[in-house]
């Protein structure tokens, strides 16, 4: 028998052929995203198999395809026909590894989830470790605290020192594989490359968070999809989610600061300038150009705190919906209860 394949607009889903959507689902949905990973995937799966084998929790492998341009999912059509814990969804264009996880999550049938890359530098045999914490009840989330040497250590030291100082995370390593209760991936935002402050937001939401030791071995196959020239975009990633757990729910504060700031030094400019006139008898052009400069910026910011409040007073409308919908689609409804 063959796998079957369910196509849509924009996603490919392949199911095992002995795989039944209305079976018992599985404990543990293990997410993989993977792009242009033909040769690695093969031996990934095997060692997937041989981890998950005589576990007393279930497991589901879900692949995502996130539009290779190799032979990723030829190999994954073979692969699901003979591993029944296998599940492969593909993206028909690349959308990167955050929208990869929501596709995957959107597929998975797990209480617990798993972010595991396809590449063999960390070993399948050590997602059972990540799990067991959530399992058993004593955190939320699970990230691993990468063991060896590795190409990008300076860097990814570097942008974990600045989350600390910037987020207050109690872990050493964000940017790892990780291991957390389905409800985490319900709560954050989707937005392109968060992945990276996945723990920053679940924990900025009460979601406790510990660490464990992950060994990181060199790449298996192929090449590394993330070069140098990422680093300004997760700086400025790093400052938006800054933004958003600080300001986003009022954003008035930030930006009527600085638009008070700006207006209260055009006005001491303004009285200095005033002094100067009726002392010396002569004016300032430096200073009534401060004067100015002030007065609009300050202008400025406090419209865009304004536009910036009605945004996020859309957004917990937005939310209070979501909330609403869910309660209904779960029956739990206190309005409707007598």
């Amino acid at each position: 028998s063959r796998p079957e394949i369910v196509d849509s607009s924009s996603i490919v889903s392949l199911l095992p052929a002995t795989d039944s959507r209305g079976a018992q689902p599985p404990v543990v949905s293990v997410l993989v995203p993977a792009k242009d990973e033909a040769e690695n995937l093969p031996l990934f799966v095997e060692q997937a198999a041989a981890a998950f084998s005589g576990r007393p929790e279930t497991y589901e492998v879900i692949v995502i395809d996130d539009g290779s341009i190799d032979d990723t999912w030829a190999v994954l059509g073979s692969l699901v026909d003979r591993y029944p814990f296998l599940h492969a969804v593909r993206h028909r264009a690349g959308r990167g590894i955050a929208e990869s996880l929501r596709t995957g999550y959107l597929n998975s049938r797990g209480r617990v989830l798993v972010f595991y890359p396809a590449d063999l530098q960390y070993k399948p045999e050590d997602i059972p470790r990540l799990v067991e914490p959530v399992l058993d009840g004593s955190t939320d989330i699970v990230t691993g605290y990468k063991q060896g040497e590795y190409e990008k250590a300076f860097v990814s030291g570097i942008y974990n020192r600045m989350s600390r100082s910037l987020f207050n995370v109690p872990v050493r390593d964000l940017n790892s594989v990780k291991a957390y209760r389905r409800e985490v991936m319900e709560a954050i935002p989707a937005r392109p490359d968060w992945h990276r402050y996945m723990i920053v937001m679940a924990a900025a939401q009460g979601f406790t968070v510990s660490e464990v030791p992950v060994p990181l071995y060199p790449r298996h196959a192929g090449k590394s999809k993330f070069g140098i020239g990422r680093i300004p975009v997760g700086v400025i990633d790093m400052l938006a989610v800054w933004f958003e757990l600080r300001f986003a729910k009022k954003p008035l504060l930030l930006f009527g600061m600085i638009g008070a700031a700006l207006f209260t030094l055009g006005v001491i400019a303004g009285i200095i300038a005033l002094v100067f006139l009726f002392v010396k008898g002569e004016g300032l052009r430096s200073i009534w150009t401060v004067i100015q400069t002030c007065l609009i910026l300050g202008s400025v910011f406090f419209s865009t705190g304004f536009i910036g409040e009605l945004v996020a007073a859309q957004r917990a409308e937005t939310r209070e919906l979501r909330a609403r919908i869910d309660e209904l689609a779960h029956g739990s409804d206190t309005l409707l209860k007598h």
